[in-house]
Parts: C-alpha cells; sequence; structure tokens
C-alpha cells in the first residue's frame, strides 16, 4: 500500500506508518508531524522562526508543502536560497548582511535553526576590544559597515556634553578598559584643581564641561546665602577655610567679621540689623526709622555703647531718662523717673518745660511771675508747702485771729484784694454802721469753729439803757445806722 519510498531523512520509519499516519484520518497527519518535530511546533506556538510567522499555519496540513512517499533523495524542503525571505526568520538580513553568502553564516551539516545569531558568533576576530565590553557588539556597531559606531555614550550613566564629546575614548579609557571607569571630575582634572583637593571632588557643581575655567556655580540660587555688594568680590576661601561640602561654613556675619566688630559682641551676632554688604562702616540702622525710641538733640550725639551696655537684640534698654540722667538728678528721685515732664533732649539743664498748672499748685494771679526759688529753697520740690500761711504770715494782719485759711478771703491777684462776702457767705447781714467795722471788732478769736454770738447785746451791752430790762432782741427797736435811732414803735 506504500505509495513510494520515503526521504532518506525518514528512512527509519519507512515500515512504522503510524509514526505518520492515523487510518482512516488525514487531519491527524499534521499532528503527528508536529509531535515529532517539536522544534517547529514550538516555533508556531510563539509565532517565532519561520514557520510560526507563516500566515495561518495552523489551518495548513504539513503534506501541503512536504510532500513524502517520492524516493530516497528527494527533496521534501524545498528550499529555495535565492528566492527565500530572510525576514521571515528571527534573524532578518540588513546593511553588510544583505550581501554576504549564506554558507558564511551557515555551516554544513548543520540545521540552519542552530546558526548562531549574535555578533560574536561571526565577528569575534574583529573585536578591538578583545572581549572587554562583552558580545554585544550590537549596541555600538551596526550592519551597515562594522567601524561605524553607533555608541550612544548619554545612555550610560555618564552623559558626554562639552568638551567631553571631543575627546577620544582612550582619554578616559585607559587601554580600552570601559567596566569601572571613573567618573568623578577630579580622576582626569586633579592637575587642574587650584583648591588642592580642599573643596572635596563635586567638581561639577562649580565647573562645567564647556570650559575648566567658566564657573558656573550660582551662589545665590544653589546656597541659602546671597552674594551682595563686597561680598560678590570677595575669594572662595576667604569664608571656605574648608570643604563647603562636608563642613557647614557659618553665615553669620561674626563668623568673618569678627575682627571688624568694634562692639566686641556685646551687640550679639546680628551685625546685619547695623551693617551692610557694600561696607563694613556704612551703617544703616535708622533709630528713628527702626525703634520705637526716636533720638534727636543731644542723644543724636550719644554713643550707642552709652545707652546699650549690653545685647539690645537679647535685652532692651531702659528707656526712662534716670536710667542714664541719675547722676544728673538734682531732686535726688523726689520727683520721681518721668524727667521729661520738665527736661527735655535739647540739654539737661536748659529750656525746662514744667507745668505747674498740671501739679497740685496751679500757678495763677501773681503767682505765675514769682520766681521758683522764692517758694522752692531746695531742689526736692514735692516737700515745699502748698499753704498761703507758710509763705505769707508776714503779710496776715489778723495775726492768725482767723486761722490759716487765707485762701478764704484773700485770692493770688493780690493780698490786699479780699473777695469775703459777709451778708452771702453767712447766717449774719452787715448793714449800715457795722459795714465799717473791723472784722475783729466781733471775731475776737479765729475764724475757725468758734463764731462770734449774733445777738445784738453781745456787743451793745454796755449801750443797754434799759439794763436788760427789754430782754435781748435790741433791734426790734434799734436800728443798725446807730444805736441811739429808735424805730416806731407799734
Amino acid at each position: 500500500m506504500m505509495p513510494g519510498k520515503v526521504t532518506a531523512s525518514h528512512q527509519k520509519y519507512e515500515t512504522d506508518c503510524k509514526q505518520c499516519h492515523e487510518s482512516f484520518n488525514r487531519q491527524k497527519q499534521t499532528r503527528l508531524c508536529r509531535q515529532c518535530h517539536k522544534e517547529i511546533d514550538k516555533d508556531i506556538n510563539k509565532q517565532t522562526g519561520y514557520h510560526g510567522r507563516i500566515a495561518n499555519i495552523s489551518r495548513i496540513e504539513c503534506n501541503t508543502c512536504h510532500t513524502e512517499h517520492r524516493g530516497r533523495t528527494m527533496d521534501i524542503v524545498k528550499l529555495d536560497k535565492q528566492a527565500f525571505d530572510h525576514k521571515l526568520t528571527d534573524f532578518p538580513l540588513e546593511g553588510k548582511h544583505r550581501t554576504v553568502a549564506c554558507t558564511s553564516c551557515h555551516k554544513p551539516a548543520k540545521k540552519y535553526r542552530k546558526t548562531a545569531n549574535s555578533c560574536y558568533s561571526c565577528h569575534k576576530e574583529s573585536d578591538a576590544h578583545k572581549g572587554q565590553l562583552g558580545k554585544k557588539c550590537q549596541q555600538c556597531h551596526t550592519e551597515k559597515n562594522w567601524l561605524k559606531v553607533k555608541f550612544d555614550h548619554n545612555k550610560t550613566d555618564f552623559k558626554l556634553t562639552g568638551e567631553h564629546q571631543k575627546n577620544d575614548c582612550d582619554s578616559c579609557h585607559i587601554n580600552q578598559n570601559y567596566e569601572n571607569t571613573p567618573t568623578e571630575c577630579v580622576s582626569c582634572h586633579i592637575t587642574q584643581d587650584i583648591h588642592a583637593g580642599k573643596f572635596g571632588k563635586k567638581c561639577h557643581q562649580c565647573h562645567q564641561t564647556e570650559k575648566w575655567s567658566v564657573i558656573v556655580f550660582d551662589h545665590d540660587k544653589q546656597t541659602k546665602f546671597r552674594l551682595r555688594g563686597n561680598h560678590r568680590n570677595t575669594n572662595c576661601d576667604s569664608c571656605h577655610n574648608k570643604n563647603p561640602y562636608l563642613y557647614q561654613t557659618g553665615k553669620k556675619c561674626i563668623s568673618c567679621h569678627r575682627q571688624d566688630d568694634i562692639h566686641r559682641e556685646t551687640f550679639g551676632n546680628k551685625c546685619h540689623k547695623c551693617h551692610q554688604e557694600k561696607g563694613w562702616l556704612k551703617n544703616t540702622f535708622k533709630h528713628n526709622r527702626d525703634t520705637s525710641f526716636a533720638i534727636s538733640n543731644k542723644h543724636a550725639q550719644v554713643n550707642c555703647i552709652d545707652c546699650h551696655q549690653a545685647n539690645p537684640f537679647m535685652r532692651k534698654a531702659d528707656r526712662t531718662c534716670h536710667t542714664c540722667h541719675k547722676t544728673d538728678d538734682i531732686h535726688k528721685g523726689s520727683q520721681g523717673k518721668q524727667c521729661d515732664n520738665c527736661h527735655n533732649d535739647s540739654g539737661w539743664t536748659g529750656k525746662v518745660a514744667f507745668d505747674h498748672d498740671l501739679s497740685d499748685f496751679p500757678l495763677i494771679g501773681l503767682h505765675a511771675s514769682v520766681s521758683c526759688d522764692e517758694c522752692h529753697i531746695d531742689s526736692h520740690f514735692k516737700k515745699t508747702p502748698s499753704q498761703c500761711y507758710s509763705c505769707h504770715q508776714d503779710n496776715d494782719f489778723h495775726k492768725q485771729t482767723f486761722g490759716k485759711k487765707c485762701q478764704e478771703c484773700h485770692n493770688p491777684n493780690a493780698w490786699s484784694r479780699w473777695s469775703f462776702d459777709h451778708n452771702r457767705e453767712t447766717d449774719f447781714q452787715l448793714q449800715s454802721s457795722h459795714n465799717n467795722l473791723e472784722c475783729h471788732a466781733c471775731h475776737l478769736t479765729s475764724n475757725g469753729k468758734d463764731l462770734p454770738p449774733q445777738q445784738c447785746n453781745a456787743c451793745h451791752a454796755t449801750d443797754d439803757i434799759h439794763n436788760g430790762n427789754f430782754g435781748i432782741q435790741c433791734d426790734r427797736c434799734h436800728r443798725q445806722d446807730s444805736f441811739s435811732n429808735i424805730k416806731a414803735f407799734n
């Protein structure tokens, strides 16, 4: 029943039909082929290799292309090397590979699928690196020309920029050693490091690849300390005595200007409150603007340390006059510590502006023209008596008969201008002859609690010709113009 001899490669299965055929079932033949040719079956399942790339391969029977029973010498593969499309394989031919003879890669008596497809398998002898860069030649070389390198150094951990792009590979890769090549600037530029390693190995923080001598470090943007004024003209070493990437450089003014501090740190470390970068001696502090204590006149001529004995930013100076002018206080503290109520900063002894009207004893009348020392015999002003009698004892015509409350009758306009109105301020009306009497004619004692009696006979007992027989109400008959004048008696 066998239609003809099988090919030489299948000869050992020629008498065992079940290897390729199943009775009465042609569709099973392809399955049996793939069971035997496992590599091709794997390609079809993964869609790799030549068979895996054939369109609708799962629907095509194997015997469509590979016919058997045609004799031992029959070529059942039917490979046309001239018309074969290498793109259908796992290794498309590109560049110079298109003109290479098949036998250059496919050796005799070796399956085509077993041919190595790595660059190194064919170009080992062309490897100038002697295997030091590995076997992934395609990362640098192309199929167009082995000597034309397409390696992109920027895809590595070290991008080539500026002058680095012009350097030969050997400049950094000594003896074509590409592994563990140092990437720190100092590894190549140690002879150009004018800092002698003081600033460490982070050269790229300041230098650039365009030109080593061009500094790109921006102190204002890359640090928290902006350079202004004279700071911009200062050498880095003036502030950075040590590696700034390992040691924190002091940012306070006193770190560099300790020798310029004439206050000897009395004012603390906030030098920038007064000094500026344009010049240490240019003081920008304005006492009237920057504090709540305005200074003028004599105060403007005083040295800061005369008032600020301690750090003014830690301990505020006492702003009371008495703190500085205690020795100038002739009152010895008796007038308190608010010296500015009288004195001003034009001069301690000149233009004293005390308003006596704001005291307990306003100056009115003739008192306003009296010199201070007539009442204030010493500088303890508060102890000065304020009673009239203390100054006007010699003017007391009554010799204290009316007590010491002189102000009840007299006024500051003049001692002789007394303003007591007997009719308005007492219960005894003075009329006629009573108006011309001296006060002490009736007021024999102090005008305090002992008031004289108001009955007529208290003064006119000697004038009573009735000897008291008509009682003491003399005013029922007698008149005040004259005791001898009798009223019309009804």
